[in-house]
Formats: structure tokens, C-alpha cells, sequence
């Protein structure tokens, strides 16, 4: 997918391409240097989608950020002049990732002796085992599903830590300096390990995992779409895995999880914040809840295939599907200001479009992908003039 826009106006002439820049986003120099180039050659389009650091495991990258780091721009810091609008850019020295390699180096040892020594004797299939489930209590079953799960992801971890490694032995990944002046290298990183496992909602789980996914999803579909945007978004993520149907029996049941975690956030969890023991005693309880939902929400997508699936959901009654519908039956959900504000918005969006078009270089105009051909010549004249 890809999309071209023409904004002619105060901030800057620029093309849009992929998402590269927000319509109203004020641009620095760097930006617009980046901004101004013309569509990405054939040869910076097959090194974007083929550069062997992410060829086999990622992880997804910004077309914007990969092109400032094959450039040589990641390191460029700017600083505003004494008018306030002027720029000044200055090169810092390149840090050293080999710190944060091995650092990553070592949680893909650690992730890859968990998993091969733990999963191995407690595989996610034994939860559908006709004895284990004839026998075993209702606590056994609890904590061996989501110790059976716990085991299963630290293959995920291992892929994506060490392809995150492979990018910053590179040099890419690098994402500025925090405040005790320590260079980052998260930029392109994947997953969060610590916030993953001490997950107290379902959306702190999904927001630290698979993190460049999830943000490709969210600019493609959740932004996009003015319609159950979650459920959307959700049906994209199962396509885009692929064609299994434990992947579509986990991404619908996750529609369902992570709307009924939402109603009960909104709805519970403002009594909960003081005093402190009381919010430690909700994080706890939270944390639990959390971490059973998403275990019992995932088995479909390790087991993969449809039979085991629901041999699973049926030995435990479908009792998190039910919750999850009582939930949202009973409780009131709260509309979203981005649910509010979505018609307005695409409203108002329309509108600049069209009434844009009739301004002069202090507004914004858009232009159509099939007026980009006959205005390059206008583009380039009007960027002239910008520039003096």
C-alpha cells in the first residue's frame, strides 16, 4: 500500500509517501531535506524490503527511518536558532551498540535454554490431554495452562530479540539518549519482556508485544477506519498471520477479551487507585486475570488446528467467552473520544481538502495521486521559492 499527497503551504512542500509524515506535522529541516526527495528508486525500494537484516524475522521498519540510517542522518542533532525557526544540525559522535548487542545476545541464550528445558516437559498440548483433563483440578488446570504458555513465548522472544541485535550490530535501532545521557537502541525493537509478563490490562500485553506490528496496524487499519476499529483491526492481524484457524479463533477471541478488559478498566478501576495498598491489591488481582485471558485467549494459535481448538475452549466450558459477553452485556462502555470525534474529523478532513485546493502557499493544499504527474513542474518552482 502506498499513498501520495502533495501539501503545498506554510510548513513546507513535500511528498507523503507510506504514511512518512502527518499532514500536520510541523517540519524540521531534516524532515524536509527527507521530505522534498522524489519517489524511493528501484534500488532504495528493494533495499528497504529486502535489506538482509530484516529479510528473514524483521522486524518492520519505517520507510522514514531506514533511509536516515542508510544515509548516515540517524546521528544528526538539530537546534533551534534565535529566531526560533531556524535549525542548526550538528553531528554527534556514534555510539557504540556492542553493549546493547550482547546485552540482547544474552536474552536470546537465556529465552532459547528456557524454551528448549521447560517447553519440552510442559507442552501447551497437554492442556488437551483427555486424562490430564479428567483428573486434574480446576486450580492444576489454571496454573498449568498459563506456566504451558509462559514456556511457549520465549521463542518469540529469542526470534525477535536476535533480529534486533542483527540491526543494531548494524547500526541501526539507534533512538537518541535517554535523560542520564545513555544511547537508546529500541528504536525497531519488538517486544518488551519485563512489561509483558507483569501485564495488569490486555492492551499493556499487546502494546509490548510484537510492537512494529501492532503499529503497522494501527496506522493501516485502527486510525483508518471509522467502524469497530478494534474488531477490524483484529480480523486484519488473523489474515495477515496467515491461514491456520487457530489464528482467527485467537484474534476473535481477543476482539472479545480486550473489549471486556476495556469495559472493566473504565468501569472499576478509578475506585481502585488510593491508597496505595489498595491499588497494589487491584494490580495483583489485575495481573492474574490478565495472564489466565491471555493464555486462554492464545491456545489456538500454538495448537493451529480447528479440533483441539475447541476441544480446548470446551473443557473449559467456554467460561471466558461467557464472562466476556456478560461483561459486555452488563457493564456500560464508554465511548472513546476517538469513536466521538471519527465522523467529525473525516468531515472536517474532507472539507480542507476541498476548500485547500483554492488557497495560495500559506495554506495546505492536497492533491490526488493522478495530479501528481502534471504538477511537478509547479511542485518543484513553488519549492524554490519556499526555500528563498
Amino acid at each position: 500500500h502506498s499513498q501520495f499527497e502533495i501539501l503545498i503551504g506554510k510548513k513546507s512542500t513535500y511528498f507523503c509517501f507510506s504514511g512518512m509524515f502527518r499532514k500536520d506535522e510541523e517540519l524540521t529541516s531534516s524532515q524536509r531535506d527527507l521530505a522534498v526527495r522524489r519517489m524511493p528508486s528501484l534500488l532504495e525500494y528493494l533495499s528497504y524490503n529486502c535489506n538482509f537484516m530484516g529479510i528473514l524475522a524483521g522486524p518492520l521498519c519505517s520507510y522514514k527511518d531506514y533511509i536516515t540510517f542508510i544515509e548516515g542522518r540517524s546521528y544528526r542533532m538539530t537546534q533551534s536558532g534565535e529566531n526560533g525557526k531556524e535549525e542548526t544540525q550538528y553531528e554527534r559522535t556514534e555510539p557504540s551498540p556492542n553493549t546493547a548487542v550482547i546485552q540482547k545476545l544474552l536474552i536470546c541464550g537465556l529465552s532459547l535454554l528456557f524454551h528448549l528445558t521447560v517447553c519440552t516437559t510442559l507442552p501447551v498440548e497437554h492442556n488437551i490431554d483427555e486424562h490430564f483433563q479428567a483428573t486434574a483440578s480446576w486450580p492444576t488446570k489454571v496454573i498449568y495452562l498459563y506456566i504451558s504458555l509462559l514456556a511457549a513465548r520465549p521463542k518469540y522472544y529469542f526470534a525477535w530479540t536476535l533480529a534486533d541485535a542483527i540491526n543494531n550490530a548494524a547500526g541501526f535501532g539507534f533512538r537518541g539518549y535517554d535523560k542520564n545521557g545513555a544511547a537508546r537502541w529500541d528504536l525497531i525493537s519488538n517486544l518488551r519482556i519485563q512489561q509483558i509478563e507483569m501485564s495488569t490490562s490486555f492492551k499493556m500485553f499487546l502494546d509490548n508485544w510484537n510492537i512494529q506490528t501492532a503499529l503497522w496496524l494501527k496506522r493501516v487499519c485502527y486510525e483508518r477506519t471509522s467502524f469497530s476499529p478494534t474488531i477490524q483491526t483484529f480480523i486484519l492481524s488473523a489474515i495477515w498471520h496467515g491461514v491456520y484457524p487457530g489464528y482467527y479463533l485467537t484474534f476473535l477471541t481477543g476482539v472479545l477479551m480486550t473489549l471486556a478488559a476495556r469495559a472493566m478498566r473504565n468501569n472499576f478501576r478509578h475506585y481502585f487507585v488510593e491508597p496505595s495498598q489498595l491499588k497494589l491489591f487491584y494490580d495483583v488481582i489485575t495481573w492474574i486475570v490478565t495472564q489466565v485471558a491471555i493464555s486462554y485467549t492464545v491456545v489456538p494459535f500454538v495448537l493451529l488446528s480447528i479440533k483441539p481448538s475447541f476441544m480446548f475452549y470446551s473443557s473449559w466450558y467456554y467460561c471466558l467467552h461467557i464472562l466476556g459477553i456478560l461483561v459486555l452485556l452488563l457493564l456500560p462502555v464508554k465511548k472513546t473520544q476517538r469513536r466521538k470525534n471519527t465522523h467529525e474529523n473525516i468531515q472536517l478532513s474532507q472539507s480542507k481538502k476541498f476548500d485547500e485546493g483554492e488557497n495560495s502557499l500559506g495554506q495546505n493544499s492536497f492533491s490526488t495521486t493522478n495530479n501528481v504527474c502534471n504538477q511537478n513542474q509547479e511542485i518543484a518552482s513553488r519549492h524554490s521559492s519556499l526555500k528563498q
